[in-house]
């Protein structure tokens, strides 16, 4: 703040000099009286006074503004030091943020990397699978091809009338019951006593779907082969006509007109049970009788001949003789590991498996199964048990 001095001395008016004896003999020059000088004092006390109060006014104010001045410079001191603190905070936490998100960002990598690296063990492992195949496919080249199935040259009215001819070894012949239109292929399973088992029903690995249709399981499906290494499922009507040389009591498979009930006289042995007559769940007092299969008809998802409210044959995922639903249950969902839950049973939940209760309870999927039929008198003649045995186990099952 600049102040003018000037105006100070403007209010002091030219100092006026009365003349004294002593200072006139001195030409030009004049001096004040006593009275002159308090004159002069008391004429202008009263200006100066008010001159210096406001000067004194004013040095006041100009040490408040420095006092302020100070206080700001001190403020902006202070502001400067916060400021740097702030920002170096600031770029602290900035910095921190940017750690953990790269730490978190590593960590998901790593994870990725592990990941990854499981996929690529995985494959490597499939690879090593494929080659393997690749080498067994061939080897399996290198040997003279087949261009046609082999067909064994003997024919009959069912296998063990084959067997009956000679016949020694298993394999696909053809055969015509007296009541066929036509011969048609099988597979014949002959032992060494001689016995001829027409098979009606193979499963092995789960390779054919047999959750099929109603003509689907009418005509057939699935592979016949020489070797007996594939999935298939005879036609009903050709299972009819298979079984239509046992003697009455023993007729396993209907007319179609009798939706190809399932009949049969009695069970003989074996260590696996009898299945088809029922099985008590615990669930319900009726649970045997509602899963009983002797005189059932057969049913699929799009035919529903069984005696539930429902359709079992949808619900469990096959065609087969349902009552409400069943004990036994052969053309069932294939479980590679044998064992399931509800959960692997998919939208229903129930037991869809390869079941037969009385050996396996219904969460275990059989691995292989085996369905065929032999004249009953084969099976006992000569007091052979052990064809007995393997009748009433339905053979691989």
């Amino acid at each position: 703040t600049f102040i003018s001095y000037a105006s100070i001395f403007l209010h002091i008016p030219i100092l006026y000099l009365s003349a004294h004896p002593y200072c006139q003999h001195i030409i030009g020059q004049y001096c004040p009286t006593t009275c002159g000088v308090a004159d002069y004092r008391w004429k202008y006390k009263e200006d100066v006074t008010r001159d210096l109060d406001h000067l004194q006014r004013e040095l006041e104010n100009i040490a408040n503004l420095t006092h302020g001045a100070e206080i700001k410079i001190d403020y902006m001191k202070d502001s400067a030091v916060s400021a740097q603190k702030n920002s170096f905070y600031k770029k602290s936490s900035n910095i921190l943020e940017d750690v953990l998100r790269f730490e978190k960002t590593i960590i998901a990598q790593e994870q990725q990397i592990y990941e990854l690296q499981n996929l690529i063990s995985s494959n490597e492992r499939r690879m090593l699978e494929l080659k393997q195949i690749s080498m067994q496919l061939q080897q399996k080249c290198q040997e003279p091809c087949q261009d046609e199935v082999e067909i064994k040259p003997i024919a009959g009215t069912d296998c063990q009338d084959i067997a009956n001819k000679g016949a020694t070894s298993s394999g696909l012949y053809y055969v015509k019951p007296p009541k066929a239109p036509e011969q048609f292929l099988v597979y014949c399973e002959i032992d060494n006593f001689g016995r001829g088992f027409t098979v009606l029903q193979r499963r092995r690995d789960g390779s054919v779907d047999f959750n099929k249709n109603w003509i689907q399981y009418k005509e057939g499906f699935g592979y016949l082969s020489p070797d007996d290494t594939t999935e298939f499922w005879l036609y009903k009507k050709r299972a009819k006509d298979a079984s239509a040389r046992l003697p009455s009591t023993q007729t396993l498979v209907g007319s179609e007109d009798d939706q190809y009930r399932l009949t049969y006289g009695y069970y003989l042995s074996g260590d696996a049970g009898d299945a088809f007559d029922g099985y008590d769940f615990g669930d319900d007092p009726s649970d045997k009788v509602y899963t009983m299969h002797n005189g059932m008809q057969f049913s699929t998802f799009d035919r529903d001949n069984d005696r539930y409210d429902g359709n079992c044959a949808q619900q469990d995922g096959s065609g087969w003789w349902m009552n409400r639903c069943h004990a036994a249950h052969l053309n069932g969902k294939y479980y590679q590991g044998g064992r399931y839950t509800e959960k692997d049973a998919g939208e229903y939940g129930f037991d869809n498996g390869i079941i037969w209760v009385t050996w396996h309870n219904r969460w275990y999927s059989l691995k292989e199964t085996t369905m065929k039929i032999i004249p009953l008198s084969r099976i006992t003649a000569g007091g052979q048990q052990a064809g007995v045995k393997q009748f009433g186990g339905l053979g691989d099952a």
